[in-house]
């Protein structure tokens, strides 16, 4: 039997790499695991060797002790790799394939999996539709920052790259279609971007430079970022964003004012989530900042994307309200403009094909827009920690050696 090597978030501010089970096709007990989901039994799945898996953003948020995850959970939500073993169900795929694992965990049964609705199936997670490997509350399944993991629902859910040589010379763009790609591609998409469209995203870590290149992808005229952190902001101008340093400027509106001439755009994203911050130098925590200025920003009959994480529970947060996800909203304002709010976990399978088909023709280059940094399994803890200083870094592990350098 093979061993499996992860990556385990211990306490607050520390994960570690640590000697973990060989995945099985049936959900045993562990960190995290729904006592409703254990001994879940799981031939239509398979074990999947790991090739690339992500450091995300979401999985910040647990590793600085902003959630209730559990000490000794496997993290790891954004997972591609070779198939080496099927489950006697699985018809369709093949020992051998090179697949991207949707984040979303997903039945294919259920109404909503029927209806496209992959990120809240009903299936998978005994206390709330919707599910994810190696996330809080999100059923248990164990994470894919690992050498090996188990993928259930595997006929359904997988998406195989046609051509294995062509793709592992695309890997670093192809494994940002398991969440990243998706998750920005659909803010954008949410969002109403079309083409002439006049964009803002909040947000320069990855998921809000995603978001920027969907945005571009989709045709828009003009594509804003603002953010605190300047080196992210470099980064997006390097495929050719407007930024707005929120540090130096904290008025937001005079600064796409001097962008666009008017104050407004069509439509905005956010893509910063819970822990975002208010704006200036003296800035603080401040949960609902985001929210209320894209509502101030964006024009009448307007469109707000929202693919940032907002959560339950908050140990972490600012105020009593704001731990169990209540936040000062001014709906109000949103009201008073008639604008549409679309949130949640991004249906990864709705988008992930297409973006596929946009990278290996060469018309998208996510990787170069999230500046996709290869890493061992062994830096792994290195790269949270640089990564949560506000690098400007997508991390991308590599558990086996499998990526040419």
């Amino acid at each position: 039997m093979a061993g499996n090597r992860a990556v385990v978030y211990v306490e607050p501010g520390k994960v570690e790499v640590r000697d973990i089970s060989y995945p099985d096709l049936i959900l045993r007990d562990g960190p995290g695991v729904n006592p409703l989901n254990v001994g879940r039994k799981c031939e239509h799945g398979v074990i999947v060797k790991v090739i690339t898996t992500n450091i995300c953003g979401s999985d910040q948020h647990m590793v600085r002790g902003r959630t209730t995850a559990p000490s000794g959970l496997v993290l790891g939500h954004e997972i591609t790799g070779e198939v080496i073993e099927v489950g006697r169900d699985v018809e369709f795929i093949k020992k051998g394939d090179l697949v991207s694992v949707p984040f979303n965990i997903a039945c294919g049964r259920c109404r909503n999996c029927r209806e496209r609705n992959t990120n809240v199936c009903t299936n998978v997670n005994p206390d709330r539709p919707g599910s994810a490997y190696g996330y809080v509350d999100m059923g248990g399944w164990v994470g894919g920052q690992s050498e090996y993991v188990m993928v259930p629902y595997a006929d359904f859910q997988l998406l195989k790259f046609p051509d294995k040589d062509r793709a592992m010379e695309k890997i670093l763009d192809l494994t940002m279609l398991s969440d990243i790609f998706p998750t920005g591609y659909h803010g954008a998409v949410s969002a109403g971007v079309k083409p002439g469209s006049t964009v803002y995203v909040a947000g320069a870590g990855p998921v809000g430079l995603a978001a920027a290149h969907s945005a571009q992808l989709l045709g828009a005229a003009v594509v804003i970022v603002g953010d605190l952190n300047s080196e992210r902001l470099a980064q997006a101008r390097s495929f050719g964003c407007e930024t707005v340093n929120l540090r130096e400027h904290p008025n937001l509106g005079e600064q796409i004012d001097q962008i666009l001439g008017v104050p407004e755009v069509d439509c905005a994203i956010d893509c910063v989530g819970f822990e975002a911050h208010g704006h200036g130098h003296a800035h603080g925590e401040a949960p609902a900042t985001v929210l209320n200025s894209i509502m101030q920003v964006t024009r009448a009959g307007g469109r707000l994307g929202i693919p940032g994480l907002y959560v339950t529970g908050d140990p972490g947060a600012v105020d009593a309200d704001a731990k169990e996800g209540t936040l000062k909203i001014r709906f109000g304002l949103g009201w008073a403009k008639s604008h549409t709010f679309v949130t949640g976990q991004t249906p990864v399978m709705q988008y992930n094909r297409e973006l596929m088909t946009a990278i290996l023709s060469g018309k998208a280059q996510i990787a170069k827009a999230v500046n996709a940094t290869l890493i061992s399994i062994d830096q792994a803890p290195s790269a949270y920690m640089e990564f949560d200083r506000g690098a400007s870094k997508k991390f991308v592990i590599d558990p086996h050696g499998s990526v040419r350098r």
